[in-house]
């Protein structure tokens, strides 16, 4: 458990692949239905390896829904989703859906709060076999992997302070910096800026570009300002289906999307 500072750009298990291209997740006419009504409405979506995207819509546009398909917690009445171009989604178990790379994030964060920060982080560390790791002797690469994700998550001085006293702001990022352990192909992050003051929704904003540097990541958020300031690419969803889909500055000025989505978020 040694804190060895070495700069982030040079661990390779946390710097994917330069050659990675293609489609990182697609689905094809997802319908899911509750008591009649459809949460999904022949959904099509696709996203880039390597893509920072984002996903905003109004309350029931499917959002939620919308991640519970993707990480196989849902089964759509119809539709095809398939992962990194050979994972069939829909025939796969949760779990086994984590080994091979898709890490979510939900909305409260979910720490050991009786350990430290650095014991999170290397707990997180065999999650992906679907082990914990305070169950075993670490990896000898764990200490340097660890260091990385405190350095990027920016909890270096947190390191041994339980997560229990943590910050709301503080908890969010070690719990991307556990996903981060696990080494995600493709990192689901849903509001991750919830209840957080100025100073900590732009450190995430920053931590999120940074993550995207080196997996595929997806965020659903409420937060427009936050949406504005740090997405490049949107999707806008509505009644279970894609609105329309663009850069930030175009969809913000669409007027379906002023009118659905927007308009109602100013309370007009």
């Amino acid at each position: 458990m040694t804190i060895v500072a070495e700069p982030i750009i040079n661990s390779p298990r946390l710097t994917p692949s330069a050659s990675a291209t293609g489609k990182i997740i697609e689905a094809h006419d997802v319908t899911v239905s509750f008591d009649g009504f459809k949460a999904l409405n022949n959904l099509n979506f696709a996203m880039e390896r390597g893509e920072l995207r984002f996903v905003i819509g109004p309350n029931g546009a499917g959002k939620t829904t919308f991640l519970d398909v993707m990480t196989g917690k849902t089964r759509p009445q119809r539709g095809t989703v398939t992962f990194d171009a050979k994972t069939n989604v829909l025939r796969t178990a949760e779990h086994e859906l984590v080994r091979r790379g898709i890490g979510r994030k939900f909305q409260t964060p979910t720490v050991f709060n009786s350990l430290t920060v650095y014991e999170n982080l290397e707990a997180a560390a065999g999650f992906r076999d679907g082990t914990l790791g305070l169950f075993k002797d670490p990896a000898p690469e764990t200490d340097d992997k660890v260091n990385s994700v405190l350095e990027l998550v920016g909890l270096w001085e947190r390191a041994f302070v339980r997560a229990g006293i943590l910050s709301h702001g503080e908890k969010q990022w070690l719990e991307i910096g556990m996903l981060l352990m696990q080494e995600p192909k493709l990192l689901l992050l849903d509001e991750p800026v919830a209840g957080m003051t100025r100073r900590e929704r732009d450190h995430t904003g920053e931590l999120v570009q940074e993550v995207a540097k080196r997996c595929s990541v997806l965020v659903v958020e409420h937060d427009m300002e936050f949406v504005r300031n740090y997405a490049n690419t949107v999707t806008v969803l509505h009644l279970g289906s894609v609105l329309t889909e663009g850069p930030v500055a175009q969809v913000q000025s669409d007027p379906e999307v002023i009118e659905v989505y927007i308009g109602r978020s100013r309370g007009e």
